[in-house]
C-alpha cells in the first residue's frame, strides 16, 4: 500500500460512489478520482467567485440614476420621470405608472378583428377603452385621498368603485363636518376621555357621528317606506347612490358616482358606522331590507360581461375591496392590467399583503399581463400616480370638463 493509501482508504469512507464504508479495490479507484476532482474543482470555484465574467446586459436595460437636484429643473413631471430609473421602490412606482398608462392607452383597434367580434367598424374599435376599477380602503378616504379618488369619479376616469363601510361614510361625514390632524402617539385613553376617535395620525370627534345620525336616520325610513309601499328592492350599492344623491354636496365622492352613474360596491356596508346606524335602525323602524345577493351578481357582471373590453384594476390597500375585485375578475379568467399600492407583506398568507402573481395563480389577474405591486403608502403614492397618469390624459384631452371645470395644466409644477 503506497504512503497515500490509508489516508485515501479513510476517505473513501465519505467520498465513496457507494455512500457506504468500502475497502475494495474498485471503490478506492472511484475515491481516488473524486477527490481529486473535488481539490481541482475548489481552486476553480474560489477563482471565479471573485473573477467570474460578466455576461452583457441588454443593450436596451435601464440605467439607475436618481433625479439630479441642482442641475434638472424641479418640477414635479421632470423628478417624477426618474423614478423608474432610481431603483427600489421608486422604480416600482414608475412600474406602477407605466401600468396605469398602459390600462389608459388601450383601445380594442389595437387587437386583431376576430370572426366572433361584434363590433368591427375602425372608428368604433379605436373608442371603446378598458374598463377599469377602483377599490380603496376606509383610511384612505378618512385621508386626503379622498379628493384624489372624488377627481377620478368627477372626470368619469374610472368605471367602478369598490370600498368598506367606513370609505362610504367618512365621506358623508366630511361633507357636514371636519377630520383633523393628530399624531400617531396620542394616548387612547385620553382621547376616549375627550370623545376624540383616532384614525392613525388623524382625529375625528364623536359629534361628527352624532351630526352623520341625524342624516342619515330620516333617508333610512324613506327607503323603508319605499320598500313597504312601492316594492323598491335595496343592495349596498342602491343604498350609496341613494345616500350620494341625497347628499347633493360637491366634495362628496358618492355625489359625483351617483351623478355620473358609476356604481359603488361595498360587501361590507355594515361593518362601521353605517351599520351601527342600520342596527338602531332596526330597533326603531324595523322592516328595512338590503339584498347583497343582488350586488354580487351586479359586481361579478360587471367584469364578467366587460367584454369586449380589457380590465384594469387599481388596488389602494387590502381587505375586502382588494379581493373583491380580484375575485369578480376570476369570472372572466382575470383582469388584464393591475397595480397594488399598499404597505401589507405576504408572509402571513394574507390577501392583503399577497402579491399579484397569487393572484394569476387563482385566475383573477391574467397569466400574460405585467402587474405591478408598489410597497409604500398609497397616501403618497397615490397622487403622484394620477399627477402622472389621469391628470395628464385629462387636461390633454379636454381642458375644459363637462361640468365647466378645468385643469390648469398638464403637470403639476412644483417650482416658484
Amino acid at each position: 500500500m503506497g504512503d497515500d493509501e490509508p489516508a485515501m482508504l479513510a476517505a473513501s469512507k465519505v467520498w465513496s460512489p457507494c455512500r457506504v464504508p468500502c475497502s475494495t479495490a474498485q471503490c478506492l479507484m472511484s475515491a481516488k478520482r473524486e477527490h481529486s476532482a473535488l481539490l481541482a474543482g475548489s481552486f476553480l470555484d474560489d477563482t471565479q467567485a471573485v473573477l467570474m465574467p460578466s455576461e452583457d446586459l441588454p443593450s436596451d436595460s435601464v440605467l439607475i440614476r436618481g433625479f439630479e437636484f441642482g442641475k434638472e429643473a424641479c418640477t414635479l413631471d421632470a423628478l417624477m420621470s426618474s423614478m423608474l430609473s432610481t431603483g427600489l421602490q421608486a422604480s416600482a412606482l414608475g412600474q406602477a405608472i407605466v401600468e396605469v398608462n398602459r390600462m389608459l392607452d388601450w383601445r380594442l383597434s389595437d387587437e386583431h378583428v376576430l370572426d366572433t367580434d361584434a363590433v368591427v367598424e375602425p372608428a368604433e374599435r379605436a373608442s371603446v377603452r378598458a374598463k377599469l376599477f377602483l377599490g380603496y380602503t376606509s383610511n384612505l378616504v378618512s385621508a386626503g385621498v379622498r379628493e384624489h379618488i372624488k377627481f377620478l369619479v368627477q372626470h368619469k376616469l374610472v368605471d367602478v368603485l369598490v370600498t368598506t363601510a367606513g370609505g362610504i361614510e367618512e365621506d358623508f361625514i366630511k361633507c357636514m363636518s371636519h377630520t383633523y390632524l393628530g399624531d400617531f402617539a396620542l394616548k387612547g385613553a385620553d382621547l376616549r376621555s375627550r370623545g376624540l376617535n383616532r384614525i392613525g395620525n388623524m382625529l375625528v370627534p364623536n359629534s361628527n357621528y352624532c351630526g352623520f345620525e341625524d342624516w342619515v336616520m330620516p333617508i333610512l325610513d324613506a327607503m323603508l317606506a319605499e320598500q313597504q309601499n312601492a316594492g323598491t328592492r335595496w343592495t349596498p350599492s342602491k343604498v350609496i347612490a341613494r345616500l350620494g344623491q341625497e347628499i347633493n354636496h360637491p366634495d362628496s365622492i358618492y355625489y359625483w358616482a351617483w351623478k355620473n352613474g358609476i356604481p359603488v360596491y361595498c360587501p361590507a356596508l355594515t361593518d362601521g358606522s353605517l351599520g351601527d346606524m342600520l342596527y338602531f335602525h332596526s330597533y326603531k323602524a324595523p322592516g328595512l331590507e338590503i339584498d347583497i345577493v343582488a350586488d354580487i351578481r351586479a359586481m361579478n357582471d360587471e367584469a364578467l360581461k366587460a367584454s369586449p373590453r380589457k380590465t384594469g384594476v387599481i388596488i389602494l390597500g387590502g381587505g375586502v375591496p382588494k379581493h373583491h375585485i380580484c375575485n369578480a375578475n376570476l369570472m372572466r379568467n382575470g383582469a388584464d392590467f393591475a397595480v397594488f399600492l399598499n404597505t401589507a407583506q405576504e408572509f402571513d398568507g394574507s390577501d392583503s399583503g399577497a402579491r399579484p402573481d397569487e393572484a394569476v395563480s387563482w385566475g383573477k389577474i391574467r397569466a400574460d399581463a405585467m402587474p405591478v405591486k408598489v410597497y409604500g403608502d398609497a397616501s403618497i403614492l397615490f397622487p403622484l400616480v394620477i399627477s402622472q397618469t389621469f391628470a395628464k390624459r385629462l387636461a390633454r384631452a379636454d381642458p375644459g370638463s363637462s361640468d365647466g371645470l378645468s385643469l390648469p395644466s398638464a403637470g403639476c409644477d412644483v417650482t416658484e
